[in-house]
């Protein structure tokens, strides 16, 4: 039994459900079939409702949505499946909920009604999380920004609890919710459950018979910590660029120039395997250095104005990690702006960690010495590398 759910959100409450309400109070629009009357209690309930939907009363909403059986579908399908859900044995019965909801007044507003609901009905933590860009006024912005930022929630989420604690209730929203929570579940073994409207109960979706390769992410995390952040052009990344990137990545034309987004697929990817490092980190680590030297910077026969930033950074770099001994610098250009990270170093004979230290304006690349003796070891520093950089910014 999960103790915390994460519950997509959609529009039924609201349509059909609450805005066909009134009219089928007054009978208006029905076929001719006579229908068994209201019972004076029930109706009054309704009656409320309708009003306080009306009235946009959200709290008065959902103050008598609480009065009406969990499993009615006129209370939507967020409350029927969590009710499904807690019902047979999936969740507590008091489980914290995440409910995550479109970028639009109508999420906004059926996410405070769940969150009062659920608060009501004891439920603790209980909490709404608006996820940017998720609409469907601009598909585009959809697809690149409100699917990967729904990952990023979900992930976020996960990440506080622990994937144990969690469940992913994927019923409401967006079609393409489902796909993304499924996926989502598989990389951080976080059960996935979806009740259809035509369902009696809500299923749990089986586990795919797929698994992501961490030999990727240890070999190209540094592109996707950068990527995270912000898109790159991509004539930028094709010193690095492999295949298996075009499934973590989207490919977008800005003013004429081909630009690479992570993709919803790459975020969870990469927020799958962040995590999963973090965790094994220590048996992956080379050993530690038996001693520490201060940073060697070059001439490079350029002026830095960035000099003392630099050796205050190279000093943080060679403290980051035990197995770290010394930063050497190698390159410098004095009007050249990079993203900063770390990687292997391209078209080296023998594996080295290149670090890349940039202000805005001043780019200094510098070479990383550790006690690694492989490439596997030397992947897992600048896996560390560029994590520790992460949590730094």
């Amino acid at each position: 039994m999960r103790r915390i759910v994460l519950c997509t959100v959609g529009t039924s409450l609201f349509y059909p459900n609450l805005s066909s309400l009134r009219k089928s109070l007054s009978g208006e629009g029905d076929s001719g079939q006579e229908k068994p009357p209201i019972a004076p209690e029930r109706r009054e309930i309704l009656e409320a409702l309708a009003t306080a939907y009306e009235q946009k009363d959200w709290r008065g909403v959902a103050t008598h949505l609480i009065r009406l059986p969990p499993h009615e579908r006129l209370c939507g399908a967020e409350i029927n499946s969590m009710h499904s859900l807690i019902q047979h044995g999936y969740a507590t019965r008091d489980c914290g909920v995440y409910f995550l909801h479109s970028d639009t007044p109508e999420g906004a507003a059926i996410g405070a009604i769940l969150q009062e609901t659920f608060r009501q009905w004891g439920h603790q933590p209980v909490h709404c999380i608006q996820v940017a860009d998720l609409q469907d006024i601009d598909p585009k912005r959809f697809r690149t920004k409100g699917l990967r930022n729904l990952a990023r929630e979900l992930s976020r989420v996960i990440r506080d609890h622990t994937p144990s604690a969690c469940a992913i209730n994927a019923t409401g929203g967006y079609k393409a919710q489902i796909a993304l929570a499924v996926l989502l579940g598989q990389a951080v073994h976080v059960p996935v459950y979806y009740m259809h409207e035509r369902f009696s109960e809500i299923i749990a979706f089986p586990p795919l018979p797929v698994a992501f390769d961490f030999d990727y992410w240890l070999k190209y995390n540094q592109i996707l910590y950068t990527l995270e952040k912000d898109p790159q052009p991509y004539a930028k990344l094709q010193e690095e660029w492999d295949e298996v990137l075009e499934s973590l990545t989207e490919i977008v034309d800005i003013d004429g120039e081909k630009w690479v987004e992570l993709s919803a697929t790459g975020q969870i990817f990469h927020d799958a395997f962040r995590e999963r490092f973090r965790s094994h980190r220590q048996v992956l680590l080379p050993p530690p250095a038996p001693k520490k030297e201060a940073p060697a910077i070059r001439d490079h026969s350029v002026t830095l104005k960035c000099r003392p930033e630099l050796e205050r950074y190279l000093n943080e770099v060679t403290e980051a990690l035990p197995c770290i001994q010394r930063c050497i610098t190698y390159y410098a250009h004095p009007d050249l702006p990079q993203s900063m990270g770390f990687r292997i170093k391209p078209k080296s004979d023998e594996p080295q960690i290149e670090g890349i230290y940039s202000n805005g304006r001043e780019t200094v690349k510098f070479l990383v010495q550790t006690t690694a003796q492989t490439i596997a070891q030397c992947q897992a520093v600048v896996a560390a590398l560029n994590d520790w950089l992460d949590r730094r910014r």
